[in-house]
């Protein structure tokens, strides 16, 4: 057994030394054990036997591609303790299958590749959640930043911050390690405790007040934001200790909004409301729908009506106009409301998306069935529009504005020709969708299934007129 002793854990120079070495010998990757300092690798055997790493390139037959270098350069920073030898053994491959760095499917390069893919999202959040606090040291400043890295990643960050905050004394204290730069050299020292670096400063109460500030519940994505900043840095950032109580009050802060808003008697008040809504929803990034889109294409119609109409998104003219059910699906459904005798302006029409989903096919974008995590993070809006509106009867089109409104899978075929009742009681009719219609195969009878549509949409309002 040959072992290796490294100075670091982040010691790649040595790594790369003594790997060559080894694999200018064709050591297997088995018969070698990697070790940090004066760690004992056995202990039941003899004092460890360290390989001396070489100088000079052993062979030409060692050379191997940039990309694994770089590759390895990172991975090596994971805090798993195979790493050196997984990373050794790859090496030990590439020198006789040089294609197995393209081998996304080989199951050791697969590993190598989580742990590099680990590395580059620790060293952004670290970027990302780092926090100074200004620490008067007599005459001059120095900020000091405390952070908990998963990895032993500092060091490999060090020159992002040099050359952020290149004009600022500082230092980053983390249980792994600290650097330190005073505008002229970058020093490293020891480990650190939380206790060692300062507490909050004066500038983070004015901070913490704007940050509470600007919070709107309306865009609250709590799944998505732990996604992105995951609890653990909470604590170590002055506005994210106001997050859990902003969370636990902001479905509170919403109903209260809209409560408020009811209070308000007056029509005006409430086509008002319906237009503040719309305003809001035009900023909406609670999917990434928004990126693609054109624009949101919110609902329309009286703030009064006593039937709401809920589609399945918008299409690409409707992306372009921002008006719901003003292309190909709204010619059938205007038509099938005019052989029901119903002006379309007695009714609120929106849609379950509020952005147009689709593929580009060249010049063409193509219609795209939005997902259920699309049709849930839409639902809030859905929601808040039935809350203003407060109709009588709702009318889902398609199984995505069914799942909308109900928060549930729904088959047409079960519930079609039926109402069924939505949580605050509100009666809800299902249909096809208008576009349903569009896509008949040629043998089918076009002309029937046009007209079990409009007898679908007759019997919704028939019911209407029963209850009035």
């Amino acid at each position: 057994m040959r072992v290796v002793q490294l100075e670091a854990e982040d010691d790649f120079d040595g790594w790369r030394a003594a790997a060559r070495a080894l694999a200018a010998a064709r050591i297997p990757a088995q018969e070698v054990l990697w070790q940090i300092g004066g760690q004992r690798a056995d202990l039941f055997g003899d004092a460890p036997i360290t390989i001396e790493p070489m100088t000079s390139d052993p062979a030409p037959s060692l050379r191997v591609s940039r990309d694994f270098v770089h590759l390895a350069s990172r991975a090596i920073l994971h805090s798993d303790p195979e790493r050196f030898s997984l990373l050794y053994a790859l090496l030990l491959r590439c020198l006789d299958y040089p294609q197995v760095l393209r081998d996304r499917a080989d199951r050791q390069m697969r590993r190598v590749l989580d742990l590099d893919q680990t590395i580059r999202r620790d060293m952004h959040k670290m970027r990302a959640f780092i926090r100074f606090r200004e620490v008067p040291e007599g005459n001059d400043r120095r900020f000091v930043a405390w952070f908990e890295p998963e990895h032993h990643i500092v060091r490999a960050n060090a020159p992002f911050f040099v050359g952020r905050f290149a004009n600022m004394r500082w230092s980053i204290l983390t249980p792994r390690g600290s650097i330190h730069w005073d505008t002229v050299s970058l020093a490293e020292g020891p480990a650190a405790q939380r206790g060692d670096a300062p507490g909050d400063d004066p500038v983070e109460g004015i901070w913490k007040a704007y940050y509470a500030a600007i919070f709107n519940p309306a865009r609250l994505m709590t799944n998505a934001m732990i996604k992105e900043m995951p609890k653990k840095y909470w604590k170590n950032m002055p506005e994210t200790a106001l997050i859990p109580e902003m969370i636990a009050g902001a479905r509170k802060r919403e109903l209260g909004m809209i409560d408020q808003a009811r209070a308000v008697p007056g029509k005006a008040h409430g086509s008002a409301t319906i237009s503040l809504l719309r305003d809001e929803a035009a900023s909406c990034r609670r999917c990434p729908l928004w990126g693609p889109a054109t624009q949101t294409v919110f609902g329309e119609g009286p703030h009064d009506a006593q039937v709401m109409v809920v589609g399945e998104q918008p299409g690409d003219q409707e992306d372009q106009a921002g008006r719901a059910f003003v292309g190909p699906a709204g010619e059938v459904f205007d038509r099938a409301l005019a052989a029901v005798g119903i002006d379309r302006a007695h009714l609120y029409v929106t849609n379950a998306v509020k952005h147009f989903k689709f593929e580009p096919r060249g010049k063409r974008r193509l219609h795209a069935r939005p997902n259920a995590g699309e049709v849930d993070a839409c639902r809030w809006w859905v929601d808040q529009e039935r809350a203003l509106v407060r109709p009588k009867l709702v009318i889902a089109m398609g199984a995505t504005a069914a799942r909308a409104l109900t928060g549930r899978t729904i088959t047409i075929g079960q519930v079609r020709g039926t109402a069924i009742e939505l949580g605050d009681g509100t009666p809800c009719w299902v249909t096809v969708h208008p576009s349903y219609l569009l896509r008949l195969p040629s043998h089918t009878d076009a002309a029937a299934e046009f007209d079990r549509y409009v007898a679908d949409l007759q019997a919704a309002f028939a019911s209407l007129e029963a209850v009035t």
